[in-house]
């Protein structure tokens, strides 16, 4: 086995499509209904390319800026595609995609953050420190989570993008592997990954408690505060957890702590067609073009 690229190539599942996002540049693959494949690969933005984006811990804050921004952008193009809509060269509407990710974000907070943490005032009187409460808060959290996940997850529409996620990762897990950018090669590796977002918002939960209970027992205004103004401190931190995990996932310690994450990876990706690892390989294969790595199968330069 081959040694892994020294940039971490990751990724997106979209509308019967994949974005990956490059070093320097994210390649975005949809397969249009009369069967082709429609590749764009764009340039990355100066910040995400730029010192604050390689930085630890400032590069988790702008990651996750950043995914939310390109992701709800390739999102949007990718249903353009699937309906024949779209046109090589489109440039979305910044207003509509930044309100996109305005309200996903909203609404990401408000269920994930805040819903919990009101629920767990209910059960306030019976807790008895602060960071018993945050732990009663962040089990609440993942329990929202695993729901939210597995309701979506009932969706025919759904159950395709998280095949494509599988895609994804298959692929990922190929090119780190070291192996031949294949289909034959690629359908044996897993459709779990260390570095997935799933794994990363399990992350942000434990991460959560432990950065919550610092707070001790503030006024309500406060507590409520506090929990929206340290989102990016543990977003942070996670993502450097995330990666330090990756980097070492050989390790049967850090195997071990890396199994739930993966575990809850079941809920958010499905073995996918051939099909579907066309369109994630042609995504990565744009991506390692445009950034000028060295042939398919071996690590970028």
């Amino acid at each position: 086995m081959k040694d892994s690229p020294r940039f971490h190539y990751g990724g997106q599942a979209l509308i019967e499509g994949v974005m990956i996002r490059g070093e320097k540049h994210v390649s975005i693959a949809v397969r249009r209904p009369i069967g082709d494949i429609r590749l764009l690969c764009q340039p990355l933005g100066r910040i995400s390319v730029g010192r604050w984006g390689k930085a630890p811990l400032s590069r988790g804050v702008v990651v996750l800026g950043e995914t939310l921004a390109l992701g709800m952008k390739a999102l949007l193009y990718s249903a353009e595609v699937a309906l024949e809509e779209g046109e090589e060269k489109a440039e979305l509407p910044k207003g509509l995609a930044w309100g996109t990710v305005a309200v996903a974000m909203a609404l990401g907070v408000g269920l994930f953050f805040l819903v919990p943490f009101f629920l767990a005032q209910l059960l306030k009187p019976a807790l008895a420190s602060p960071f018993l409460f945050n732990l009663m808060e962040g089990l609440i959290r993942l329990v929202i989570l695993i729901l939210y996940l597995k309701v979506i997850g009932l969706f025919g529409d759904i159950r395709r993008v998280f095949a494509y996620h599988g895609a994804e990762h298959r692929v990922i897990n190929a090119y780190e592997a070291g192996v031949p950018l294949e289909i034959e090669q690629v359908k044996s590796y897993s459709t779990a990954h260390a570095r997935c977002g799933t794994s990363f918002l399990l992350v942000v939960v434990v991460i959560a408690v432990l950065a919550f209970s610092l707070l001790g027992r503030p006024p309500l205004w406060l507590a409520v505060l506090g929990r929206i103004v340290l989102l990016p401190a543990i977003a942070a931190v996670s993502y450097e957890l995330i990666r330090l995990g990756a980097r070492h996932h050989t390790n049967p310690v850090v195997r071990a702590l890396l199994w739930p994450g993966l575990l809850l990876q079941g809920l958010t990706t499905r073995p996918p067609d051939d099909s579907m690892l066309e369109v994630a390989l042609k995504a990565l294969q744009g991506a390692l073009e445009a950034d000028g790595a060295t042939k398919a199968g071996s690590p970028a330069a």
